[in-house]
């Protein structure tokens, strides 16, 4: 997973003439370059190496509880959000869904199963409307065979969500659902960038409380019942999807 901290398309009247050393001039090509350039994945390439990797790569949106693949299709590449929220879930033989992840802007997903050249595993649904990148494979491998040093970053990158990936088994195995989600608050309060060590602070859930919860392993009435437990105990304050901390040093330390 490659992350980054803000990715927007630069509309200044200097971006609309500036067209970067490389690139194609066809408007469409130039703003993808502008986009790729972004992206730590390409990050030390060259505008002529990023002009040609955006050969492979096409800009599209996808509106609020779209599907973009199912568990089962075929992946023919990778996919870099630009906006957005999108959830990989899949769905037990029950009918439960399970959420894996919740991707947001500056996440890519879909390398994985992209180099073993299997189906996707997980279904992917926007869960807000959603402005995305699909990056082909063929581009990923004929850059891979010629720069040694993107092979490193695609393998720090799947190391990275493989660190992840870890710390959430430990998390559901070793920790109570009281702690998931404190944690998970307090992860929410670290990405907002605040900065803020002490006092209240507010976090903004970034969808329901049904995706969250399914995403800490969690049933939605547990999470409900540990919400109330924690406004009972003072911690927290709800409004509607905005958590309100009361004192977050307080509840840092109330993690058991």
């Amino acid at each position: 997973m490659h992350t980054v901290d803000c990715l927007q398309r630069d509309n200044s009247p200097a971006s609309q003439t500036d067209v970067p050393p490389g690139c194609e001039a066809s408007p469409e090509h130039v703003s993808l370059c502008r986009l790729l350039a972004h992206i730590p994945l390409l990050n030390g390439l060259s505008d002529q190496e990023i002009s040609r990797f955006a050969r492979g790569v096409r800009e599209f949106k996808a509106e609020k509880g779209e599907v973009l693949f199912h568990r089962g299709d075929p992946c023919h590449g990778f996919h870099f959000l630009l906006e957005g929220q999108i959830k990989l879930a899949f769905t037990s033989s029950d009918g439960h869904e399970k959420v894996i992840e919740i991707m947001r802007p500056g996440h890519s997903f879909g390398e994985a199963v992209m180099f073993m050249d299997k189906p996707y595993v997980v279904m992917a649904q926007t869960l807000t409307d959603c402005r995305l990148l699909h990056i082909a494979k063929n581009v990923v491998f004929e850059e891979m065979s010629r720069d040694p040093l993107f092979c490193r970053k695609i393998i720090a990158g799947l190391s990275q969500r493989l660190h992840h990936l870890i710390a959430d088994v430990e998390t559901y195995s070793l920790r109570n659902g009281r702690d998931r989600i404190i944690g998970y608050l307090l992860r929410e309060e670290e990405m907002n960038g605040d900065q803020v060590t002490q006092g209240r602070v507010s976090v903004r859930l970034p969808t329901n409380k049904g995706t969250i919860a399914s995403r800490l392993n969690l049933t939605q009435e547990h999470f409900s019942r540990v919400l109330h437990d924690l406004i009972d105990s003072g911690l927290i304050e709800v409004e509607g999807r905005t958590i309100h901390i009361v004192d977050i040093e307080r509840l840092r330390d109330s993690l058991n």
